[in-house]
């Protein structure tokens, strides 16, 4: 579904990535975790187009990015940021429907129903599809998120620390809730997180990064079980073992301490939605 050969990217004498080669299952929930400035958020940039590699090679559905239709390739793979991302002078309906109307679907009755049924999907009332960002919840906002980036049914979901702001309650809400959409919707998700708790909890295999570079690729119970090496293990170290949901539990009851966590430098906003305006609306 997606896979990475060898790649090299740089910004100026900054080398971000080096020699980095992954490949993503078609149905695999695969979490991403390391240190900020590690290129978690680089790689995923990389798998839609917002950058190129220096060198290397890319592959997103069996297709190598050099050469694809960028533009296209960004409106079929969803991208969720953290706080959602959506546009506060827009409705919850023209949020969700965004992408289709800018790519050529402008029935409104077809949009219409579209957002009424992805606002079911994520576990809110279609009577919010009137509603504006700045009278949601910000676990209502994410959701919001969620159903823009499924708006144009895509097989791959991208997902830049959507969690972070939340508190825990919500945070663990919206856990389960992403974990059942990726099994309801058969979705590729790749999803980057600075709670290693999160990370174990949601992934089916676990990719832990630092200086650009793979030290660890594996299921969580083996990456708990086996680190790698001292950085792997000083990572899990704190990690007394959470029943996973959706996977195989690794121990016993979920600990009541604050999880480890590497401190993250939040990524810009998704170029895609850069001069977002209501023209195509009118």
């Amino acid at each position: 579904m997606i896979r990475f050969d060898h790649v090299k990217k740089s910004f100026g004498e900054n080398c971000i990535l080096e020699d980095f080669s992954l490949q993503v299952r078609e149905g695999e929930f695969l979490t991403v975790i390391g240190k900020s400035g590690c290129g978690k958020t680089t790689m995923l940039k990389l798998v839609n187009g917002l950058l190129m590699p220096d060198s290397g090679q890319i592959f997103v559905e069996g297709k190598e990015l050099a050469g694809t239709d960028l533009v296209a390739l960004r409106r079929r793979i969803g991208y969720v940021i953290q706080n959602g991302g959506i546009f506060p002078h827009m409705t919850v309906e023209k949020n969700i429907t965004y992408v289709p109307v800018i790519s050529g679907r402008k029935n409104k009755i077809e949009n219409h129903r579209l957002a009424l049924r992805l606002l079911r999907t994520v576990g809110l009332e279609e009577e919010m599809a009137a509603r504006y960002p700045s009278e949601l919840s910000g676990g209502q906002q994410q959701r919001v998120g969620i159903a823009r980036a499924l708006a144009a049914g895509p097989r791959i979901l991208l997902m830049d620390e959507p969690f972070g702001a939340l508190d825990e309650i919500t945070r663990q809400t919206m856990q389960d809730e992403i974990l059942r959409l990726q099994k309801e919707l058969k979705l590729t998700i790749v999803f980057i997180t600075h709670d290693i708790r999160e990370a174990m909890k949601l992934g089916n295999r676990m990719l832990v990064m630092e200086q650009g570079k793979v030290r660890q690729l594996d299921t969580p119970e083996q990456i708990r079980l086996n680190p790698a090496d001292a950085f792997v293990r000083e990572l899990v170290k704190g990690y007394t073992g959470a029943a996973l949901v959706g996977h195989t539990p690794v121990c016993g009851p979920e600990s009541e301490a604050e999880p480890p966590s590497l401190a993250m430098v939040h990524s810009g906003r998704n170029s895609l939605w850069e001069g977002a305006g209501d023209a195509d609306y009118k």
